[in-house]
């Protein structure tokens, strides 16, 4: 991998990390059109390309630490500080015994991620091999996700806050995170998808699957980080930490853009990109001008 073309994939990481149109489909379309990896075998390039992706995402992990420090560092204290009181049998600050809204978020975010986690140690072998690279998936699961996520902008309501969130709300994003182990589905479309269709305001589901995100990226990038250095090739290392750089300024700034367009705008011209971006593979796909697989 060449300086250019991680900046190349740092930049297209940090777009769509957040935006809820694929960062995989993109990051895969991108590999192939920089030459990422050309003259490996097709399994070890679908690994290298995972291991790649994954480490990338280490720097849209650094970009949403940077954007939510304050919460999450209100969010970490009020989960210590009102455990310490209830393991030792005081009150609050405030004199409740209940927990605080900070302490309850961190118990949420908790909860919403045990399911992508247990099918993702389940299905780890399966997200890293070709079948996950397969542009016939891809597609299929970015029209899929935009239809889902129509769906959800009519029925949801679109009513409740952050803090109104309950344990039904983290289950159901949280679920909808497991969809985005298939790749073309978007973790943060999905996310979105399921706080909508629970009945959360746009930016509350974005907020939320962005909390969300944390445990997910970090864990995602860590467990690849000791296998991308058994797998990737020498050389590999520099253009890699420049592009999980670029791709951190550029998730900070998709992060901001994401939280203020929603505030007044709906997920339509994201839908709409989704449909007809996933509709134009499958036709590319079945015309013969591109293959489906990674190799």
């Amino acid at each position: 991998m060449t300086i250019l073309q991680a900046i190349i994939l740092g930049i297209v990481q940090g777009l769509t990390e957040f935006i809820p149109v694929s960062s995989t489909a993109h990051l895969v379309f991108a590999s192939r059109l920089i030459g990422l990896y050309d003259g490996v075998a097709g399994t070890l390039k679908a690994e290298q390309t995972t291991a790649t992706i994954a480490v990338i995402q280490l720097g849209t992990l650094l970009a949403v630490l940077i954007y939510f420090a304050r919460d999450i560092i209100d969010i970490t204290r009020a989960f210590v500080s009102d455990h310490l009181a209830l393991f030792r049998g005081k009150n609050r600050v405030d004199g409740s015994k209940s927990l605080s809204q900070g302490a309850w978020l961190g118990w949420l975010v908790i909860i919403g991620s045990i399911p992508v986690a247990v099918v993702g140690l389940l299905l780890k072998k399966q997200i890293e091999g070709t079948f996950t690279k397969n542009l016939w998936i891809i597609a299929t699961m970015m029209i899929v996700v935009a239809v889902l996520m129509g769906i959800a902008e009519l029925v949801g309501k679109r009513e409740r806050s952050m803090e109104q969130l309950g344990i039904s709300d983290a289950l159901a994003v949280g679920f909808a995170q497991v969809l985005a182990l298939i790749p073309g589905s978007s973790r943060s479309g999905s996310t979105i998808m399921g706080g909508l269709f629970a009945g959360l305001t746009r930016e509350t589901a974005a907020r939320f699957s962005f909390l969300l995100s944390i445990p997910a990226i970090a864990a995602s990038g860590l467990l690849e980080l000791k296998e991308a250095i058994d797998k990737l090739p020498q050389g590999t290392y520099i253009p890699l930490i420049v592009a999980t750089v670029v791709s951190g300024v550029v998730g900070y700034a998709s992060i901001w853009f994401l939280l203020k367009f929603l505030r007044t705008h709906s997920t339509a011209v994201f839908i709409i990109y989704r449909f007809f971006v996933g509709a134009a593979i499958l036709c590319a796909l079945m015309g013969g001008y591109i293959s489906a697989s990674v190799g």
